[in-house]
């Protein structure tokens, strides 16, 4: 049944976006205003962001422990914002009872924000920390090069970030223009919302009239017009002048052409040469008719630029010449796989842009067809469209059902009426070549991946310790076609899989790059010699012969599990059953080698799985005196944040900070006083946390994921359970559980990109 809506113009000139999606579990709201950092006065860089930080931090209506991030994260939602050039957003999604309380907290925060001087200094350490960070990263200090070579003169090419220099605080007029962006661009005329779940269009209506009232009735403003864009002297960067209206959908359309690696295509071209190490196509810019995007390619050390180049001018003078009602054929197609897959948050945000999942209308192909002719063309290469890629059919594939393995075990927690499907395949790799073929696979499971990526299915290949683990997520048939496909890929690699790859995967910021070891950290995995050999067919195959394997299968119906039985034939390795859990008894610090100057530490406290509820409870009751402690008290940094993780199958409270300046023990310390100091289980708390847990109101993927990690941990977990065990915690078992993460007999991990320091790091009960 496709999703209903509704378009309407409040009294006060807010326009209000509905739609009724009964297939979701969430409910989502995301408000556009229609002003951001192009808009701020230029002698004030910043200035936009700057607002967009400061309506997060309460006010007299809904304090910083009420306000809309700490109701948002108490029910386990989603919450952010984006400062823009030309528009500023806000999202947030919650179980669909709570969407009211969220709605009347943005709506309320965005229209009659406290604009304080004394909040405003702290936030301006937070804006500047972030300043930092945006300096010190190589991604974003290319991104910014690119713009500013292909706008001078441009907004496009000017600072917008803010710091502590060029927002004033002290200066009357930035006050004044502070106040004054707020009054003009927050108002009812700027602004769109959007409410998206499995209410009825009424209800939304209802809720969205009911609190969008609060802003000022006003008219749109009109946002000058920025100067022309500058011819870009490279082939990756483009740009485009008087595009009528439909372009960015349209260039969704091309982007979804470009990145097509099969063969016959631009991309399957590079890679038929072996010359394919990377692609991105990415819009930078899109107002009033100009459009800048960017091609972010990475290329073998032999490839030729030129002829790649020359490739590409063949592929664009090819698609000019294409039949555009079947290139929105697949489209259509693709955009139709991507809302059925996509999150309430992800459709309101498409909504509030004006961005549906769809494919394209007549402007639309107007739009298509003068956005190719702004592009350079030649004849050069040979060319075909490739047919409809099967992961995009809704129907099983054909095949003769086989019994399921005994490796795998099916999870019930997850109903097949949801189609969304889940499986997950880890081997246990004892081979000492095992981290060498890792990096074989994943470059012959590439092209697939990218496939998946386009067709809204989740195909992940990774590794920890001595284990490799495969999972895929997505409409029951494709990732049954997918598995299919990426355990053929697996036994036997495409012969261009062997040859070496040269290409680094880009640097991640300090606390991530943590975030990505810690599976291995979890696990006590250490570095091991790898032998020095060139790698073939045969070593794989003998890796496969000493290699065990079991699974775990959710959200298929009885006729997919058949069909899952044929794929799992061809499943490499011997079925087993899954291990025992990693433990260790004392507190171990580990040091991470991680790119970044600034200091990074996650703190990992494993708990019994019998502590799990308190533990979950615990977290929770953490969140805000977290934050509000490290981030808005201390400054610490950004990157904050503390929640209660489940890591290879152990759980446990999991902390992280990134910070510019204090050092990794000065952190921990800030976090023990945290704990030292305990939490009050508040009333409400047991009930909101123990509704996280109920499969309705779980996420798909949420469900999956939990099911996976308490198989992993070999407890017969069960969601009902978890939520009783929940609501029969109290004061006291929190008071027992922070004893005994305090106590130093229990077992911590720190994992930080700094050396161990002396034994006093390791603390005591006071």
């Amino acid at each position: 049944m496709p999703d209903a809506t509704r378009h309407l113009t409040l009294a006060n000139g807010l326009q209000l976006t509905l739609r009724h999606a009964p297939h979701l579990k969430r409910s989502a709201a995301a408000l556009r205003v229609h002003a951001g950092s192009h808009d701020a006065p230029s002698r004030w860089p910043g200035l936009a962001h700057f607002l967009e930080h400061l309506f997060f931090l309460g006010t007299s209506r809904f304090p910083l422990d009420d306000g809309l991030m700490r109701y948002v994260q108490a029910l386990g939602g989603q919450v952010n914002a984006s400062t823009r050039e030309r528009t500023t957003d806000f999202f947030f999604e919650v179980p669909p009872g709570a969407l009211a309380g969220g709605l009347e907290r943005l709506c309320q925060m965005l229209a009659e924000p406290d604009l304080g001087i004394e909040r405003q200094r702290r936030e301006r350490e937070v804006i500047h920390a972030e300043f930092i960070a945006w300096s010190r990263n190589p991604q974003a200090q290319q991104q910014f090069a690119l713009l500013q070579s292909a706008a001078p003169g441009h907004p496009l090419g000017a600072f917008h970030a803010g710091n502590r220099h060029t927002l004033a605080l002290q200066d009357p007029a930035f006050q004044q223009a502070l106040g004054g962006f707020h009054q003009r661009f927050y108002q009812g005329g700027q602004v769109t919302l959007s409410l998206c779940g499995p209410q009825s269009l009424d209800e939304l209506e209802s809720l969205g009239r009911q609190h969008a009232k609060l802003f000022a009735t006003g008219e749109r403003v009109p946002q000058p017009l920025p100067p022309p864009l500058s011819a870009t002297d490279t082939h990756l960067l483009f740009s485009h002048e008087n595009l009528p209206a439909g372009a960015e959908q349209a260039l969704e359309l091309l982007i979804a052409c470009l990145g097509d690696s099969r063969p016959g295509t631009w991309l399957g071209a590079l890679r038929q040469r072996g010359w394919l190490q990377g692609f991105k196509a990415e819009t930078l810019y899109a107002f009033a008719g100009q459009s800048l995007w960017h091609i972010d390619l990475k290329l073998s050390e032999d490839a030729s630029v030129e002829e790649a180049a020359a490739l590409l001018q063949g592929w664009f003078g090819f698609i000019r010449q294409a039949d555009p009602w079947q290139l929105n054929a697949e489209f259509e197609l693709l955009q139709q796989s991507r809302e059925r897959s996509a999150s309430a948050l992800e459709l309101a945000r498409r909504d509030s842009a004006g961005q549906p999942f769809s494919g394209l209308d007549t402007q639309g192909l107007q739009a298509l067809r003068a956005l190719l002719e702004g592009l350079p063309g030649r004849e050069h290469g040979h060319w075909q469209l490739p047919a409809v890629d099967p992961l995009l059919l809704a129907d099983l594939p054909a095949a003769r059902p086989q019994p399921l393995p005994a490796a795998l075990k099916v999870s019930d927690q997850l109903p097949g009426a949801r189609q969304y499907a889940a499986l997950y395949l880890r081997w246990h790799v004892p081979s000492p070549l095992r981290q060498r073929l890792h990096a074989q696979l994943e470059r012959a499971l590439q092209p697939l991946q990218e496939r998946c990526e386009r067709v809204s299915v989740q195909l992940q290949f990774s590794a920890a310790g001595e284990y490799w683990q495969l999972r895929c997520t997505g409409l029951p048939a494709a990732v049954l076609r997918t598995v299919e496909q990426a355990l053929a890929l697996m036994l036997e690699p495409p012969a261009g899989s062997w040859l070496p790859c040269s290409t680094q995967p880009p640097a991640l910021i300090p606390i991530r790059a943590l975030l990505k070891q810690l599976p291995d950290a979890v696990l006590g995995a250490r570095p091991a010699p790898v032998p020095a050999c060139n790698l073939t067919q045969t070593h794989l195959d003998n890796l496969w012969q000493q290699t065990s394997w079991h699974g775990l299968a959710a959200g298929f119906d009885d006729t997919a599990l058949n069909a899952l039985g044929t794929v799992l034939q061809h499943c490499p390795g011997q079925g087993s059953a899954p291990g025992p859990l990693p433990a260790w008894s004392n507190r171990r610090w580990q040091h991470a080698e991680v790119p970044g100057s600034e200091h990074a530490l996650l703190l990992f406290c494993p708990l019994p799985a019998a502590m799990e509820a308190a533990g979950r409870l615990l977290a929770q009751l953490l969140q805000g005196p977290v934050y509000q402690r490290l981030r808005v008290e201390l400054q610490l940094g950004y990157a904050i944040f503390s929640t209660f993780r489940q890591v290879e199958g152990v759980g446990g409270l999991l902390f992280g900070v990134q910070s510019p300046h204090a050092s990794q023990v000065q952190i921990l310390d800030h976090l023990l006083t945290l704990l030292r100091r305990g939490v009050t289980l508040a009333p409400t708390a047991r009930q909101a946390l123990a509704g996280q847990f109920d499969e309705a109101a779980m996420g798909n993927a949420e469900v999956a994921e939990w099911a996976w990690q308490t198989y992993l941990a070999t407890q017969p977990g069960r969601l009902d359970a978890l939520r009783r065990s929940i609501l029969k915690t109290r004061q006291t078992d929190l008071d027992q559980l922070l004893s005994h993460l305090l106590d130093t007999g229990s077992p911590w991990l720190c994992l930080a990109n700094a050396a161990a320091p002396d034994a006093s790091w390791l603390g005591s009960t006071p």
